[in-house]
């Protein structure tokens, strides 16, 4: 978002290598909690569900490859955070997937946000590549670009380190 010697700084990281990791939270601050002045307003903004589309318009625009932003979003926190079962579609992994429609040309609309907040700053932003159906552990849990069944969270489990103590979250 900033400036945009930032964005460029940003791009030049992902094209080198230098960053291992996109991801978003999920702050879901109402209009009006973020309308207070510095520093009573909460930092963060809806963005879990935008990160995809977004990416994906990227992938379109040719700013970055689709294996690479599977390698950024999937594979890179598994290997970095040493999450077990997890960033691979391989015998042993859990089934986590999205499938997506490259093709697919959307606006991001403030009706769209599945968030108490009910708004994005991306409202009104038209993009290439859209998800469709989202399956965690199997489960499908996005059919055709709508959220079906109830959150299912479950605990992660980290690989062990050598001389560390495992820790779960």
């Amino acid at each position: 978002m900033r400036e945009q010697h930032h964005r460029d700084a940003l791009w030049q990281a992902i094209r080198e290598g230098v960053v291992d990791v996109i991801g978003s939270d999920h702050a879901p601050h109402t209009r009006e909690e973020k309308a207070r002045p510095y520093p009573q307003s909460p930092s963060g903004m809806t963005g879990v569900q935008t990160l995809l589309p977004l990416m994906l318009d990227h992938v379109h625009a040719g700013r970055l490859s689709l294996q690479r932003l599977v390698d950024l979003t999937s594979a890179g926190p598994a290997r970095i955070f040493g999450i077990e079962g997890k960033g691979r579609i391989a015998l042993g992994y859990d089934a986590d997937l999205t499938l997506v429609d490259l093709a697919a040309r959307r606006t991001i609309v403030n009706d769209w946000i599945a968030s108490r907040s009910g708004w994005t700053p991306y409202d009104g932003i038209a993009v290439t590549g859209w998800p469709i159906h989202t399956v965690i552990r199997g489960q499908v849990v996005v059919r055709d670009g709508q959220m079906i069944g109830q959150p299912q969270g479950q605990t992660i489990s980290f690989l062990e380190i050598p001389g560390e103590t495992p820790v779960g979250v």
